[in-house]
């Protein structure tokens, strides 16, 4: 690996690094994973978030498991609706099934094998009844016997393991008050942990690469809503799982996950690649927009200097100095993507004039093309309406066309109010441009 790229790769890890340290995540991954193996490399990239200071709990599926010992014992499996019926004589293979899959969880877990990403890790790794059950009962005149779903988390309990830095693994079996063993599924256990103990964020590996559009196109992000209304219109090309695992994240974002991502398990390094990179590489469902466009405060300006700098730098935008900006901070707009700023704009209002400045207006460099700016312009152009102002200008070297193919119109310096032509830069000479506000 190119020694520059590693490095700069490491660096903007870092402020995710930060703020992941000493938050909650729920991490669930299905059978399929220990069947093939791909759980031991699945546990290398688990260490190294327990050593980042991420508290964990992970939850395991074991469907192939059951099926298999099931059909050592000649037994049928039947499910209605994606759930399984479970027997009495169906829970006596599910149990032996579940536990086996748990065991080889727990050793990939164990691995240190000097020189391995695992060496050294020692993840002190814990289970318990941490999940009563109670029966689903009877639906649609269907009898689900020993098939259940969660009734209580102990969360307490959880959060005196992961307080002592232990990593928490749940199997997808719960126990009534009776003592009775239930199987639940795997991904109910997860968003049920997650809700309950108000994990930052609830991570499902599966087969699909995330959520597609009709168009087969991967979406990168999702609201709660957004994925609600897809669901609804049928609006995806995914397959059932996918949308299972839609529902899931639905129904954890209600009960009160900020994020949920839907990574492919297939691809080596899945788990960080989502983490610790700005595009990720699933879908990220969320209960708020992951992208937010708002007006800026002082605590944003270290964002908006790094933001610019380069621009300023390049003499596409004229430099303004850190105690300007603060002094001007409500005069910005600030989007924001998962707490850094990608972009910004300023606003300067000439009320008298009934016109509006929009400067500054950058946008990161791996964030254009993406309609961002178009974005900034409307809120800029939605502010000055608010204030009343008829027009909106700006002043420009090199992005001329960006606002005539906008609607813009070149006008001159004399049309200016007369307190921003006492400011004109004759040295940069930038084109002046005015837009109506309809």
């Amino acid at each position: 690996m190119n020694t520059n790229v590693f490095v700069r790769s490491f660096r903007e890890s870092s402020p995710y690094i930060h703020r992941f340290r000493g938050q909650t995540f729920v991490i669930s991954f299905g059978g399929d994973a220990i069947a093939d193996g791909s759980i031991r490399t699945l546990a290398h990239d688990i260490a190294l978030l327990n050593s980042l200071g991420i508290n964990l709990v992970l939850v395991h599926g074991a469907g192939p498991q059951i099926d298999a010992a099931m059909a050592e014992r000649g037994l049928q499996g039947e499910r209605v609706g994606g759930r399984r019926i479970t027997t009495a004589a169906a829970m006596e293979a599910v149990t032996g099934a579940v536990g086996a899959a748990r065991l080889a969880v727990e050793a990939a877990l164990s691995q240190g094998q000097m020189g391995s990403p695992m060496a050294g890790a020692g993840l002190q790794v814990v289970g318990g009844n941490f999940l009563t059950a109670q029966p689903l009962g009877i639906l649609d005149g269907v009898d689900f016997q020993h098939t259940g779903k969660v009734r209580r988390v102990a969360v307490e309990a959880l959060q005196r393991h992961l307080a002592a830095d232990e990593v928490v693994l749940l199997s997808p079996i719960g126990v009534s008050p009776t003592g009775t063993l239930f199987n639940v599924r795997a991904e109910e256990v997860a968003v049920a942990t997650a809700s309950a103990l108000g994990a930052a964020k609830l991570i499902f590996l599966m087969d699909a690469g995330g959520v597609s559009n009709r168009e087969g196109s991967l979406l990168r992000q999702l609201t709660a809503a957004e994925a609600v209304a897809m669901l609804r219109e049928n609006d995806t090309a995914c397959p059932s799982s996918v949308r299972q695992h839609m529902e899931s994240a639905i129904h954890a974002c209600r009960g009160g996950v900020e994020r949920v991502h839907l990574i492919p398990r297939h691809v080596d390094g899945a788990l960080l690649r989502e983490l610790f990179t700005r595009e990720g590489l699933g879908t990220l469902i969320s209960q708020d927009p992951f992208e937010h466009l708002r007006r800026a405060t002082l605590a944003d300006v270290p964002g908006i200097l790094e933001l610019i700098r380069p621009l300023e730098e390049g003499g596409i935008l004229v430099r303004r100095s850190r105690e300007r900006l603060e002094m001007e901070a409500e005069q910005f707009v600030v989007m924001e993507r998962d707490g850094k700023i990608i972009a910004c704009a300023a606003l300067y209002p000439y009320p008298e004039q009934g016109m509006a400045e929009m400067a500054c207006l950058a946008v990161d460099g791996d964030y254009r093309r993406q309609g961002r700016g178009e974005q900034l312009l409307t809120f800029c152009e939605g502010l000055a309406r608010e204030q009343g102002l008829r027009q909106i200008f700006v002043l420009t070297t090199q992005t001329t066309h960006w606002f005539l193919e906008r609607g813009f119109r070149q006008g001159t310096l004399e049309e200016l109010p007369m307190p921003r032509q006492e400011l004109y830069n004759m040295q940069r000479r930038s084109q002046v441009f005015f837009r109506f506000l309809t």
